[in-house]
């Protein structure tokens, strides 16, 4: 299997398809590259070179015991482009990949990056504080936690329903999403799925958007029940420089169904022009 190597020894899969302009993408939690088959596809029929990693602890790279926070994730991203010697990239992160990505250019900068894409992402900040009342509560966030030590199996198939948005008046999101979102969520370590969660919710983000420099396309549907739009790409777009804000009518977290086939089209429009 395709992997590099970080410097601590983990070993990160990655997906190489295609050829051209590279266009990198982030996973969400508790996913993997898998969950970008679609996009890949896309994006290497119509002229780029389209790669995704697991994130350490997730999928087919490394379970470590440590290293499962935010600027580590960043720094690994950036041996994935530093090691594959990708330039003038598309960076592209969804959920806790939008954190990623996010963080990676806060740590790294845009030597190697041209435009980014946040999609259903979590900065600035998921979790509900004084000064962000929109935020997620603590409660939910150890909810999280608890699913996970006590029936992590149960926990994934049961939170699929809302990240899909199969809770609501007329959804149509088939069992076969439903069960690759936990055949994907059971690949990730436990302990690396567990330390995630205080990753994408608690980690302040406002300084790393601040400082890309590069144009972004903040996408995210607006009945999100993961990672409320209010809390997230609402705020993201008042502290990047250049950001195009794009909200989805009625879209989940999950990139599925007539909101994927809506973001596709506008991923690959994005990226060409």
């Amino acid at each position: 299997m395709p992997s590099i190597s970080t410097p601590d020894g983990t070993r990160i899969f990655y997906k190489d398809w295609g050829s051209g302009r590279p266009v990198v993408l982030s996973h969400g939690w508790p996913l993997s590259a898998d969950a970008w088959d679609t996009q890949l596809m896309l994006l290497a029929s119509n002229g780029f070179r389209a790669v995704a990693h697991d994130r350490r602890g997730h999928g087919r790279s490394t379970q470590t015991w440590g290293g499962n926070d935010m600027d580590t994730y960043a720094d690994d991203l950036a041996q994935v482009l530093e090691q594959l010697d990708l330039r003038d990239a598309i960076l592209v992160g969804h959920s806790t990949g939008g954190g990623e990505v996010a963080r990676y250019l806060g740590r790294h900068g845009t030597a190697r990056v041209a435009k980014v894409v946040l999609v259903g992402a979590v900065p600035p900040l998921m979790l509900r504080t004084d000064s962000n009342p929109e935020g997620t509560p603590i409660e939910m966030l150890d909810a999280i936690r608890a699913g996970l030590l006590t029936d992590r199996s149960q926990f994934y198939q049961d939170l699929s329903v809302p990240f899909y948005g199969a809770n609501r008046p007329g959804a149509n999101v088939s069992q076969g999403a439903r069960d690759q979102f936990w055949r994907l969520g059971m690949q990730a370590g436990l302990k690396n799925a567990y330390d995630c969660v205080k990753q994408f919710s608690e980690v302040d983000f406002t300084g790393d958007l601040q400082r890309i420099d590069v144009p972004v396309l903040v996408a995210h549907g607006d009945d999100d029940q993961i990672v409320p739009i209010r809390a997230a790409a609402a705020k993201s777009v008042q502290l990047l420089k250049d950001a195009t804000l794009k909200v989805y009518e009625g879209a989940p977290h999950g990139i599925h169904g007539d909101y994927e086939r809506a973001f596709d089209a506008d991923l690959l429009e994005f990226c060409t022009s």
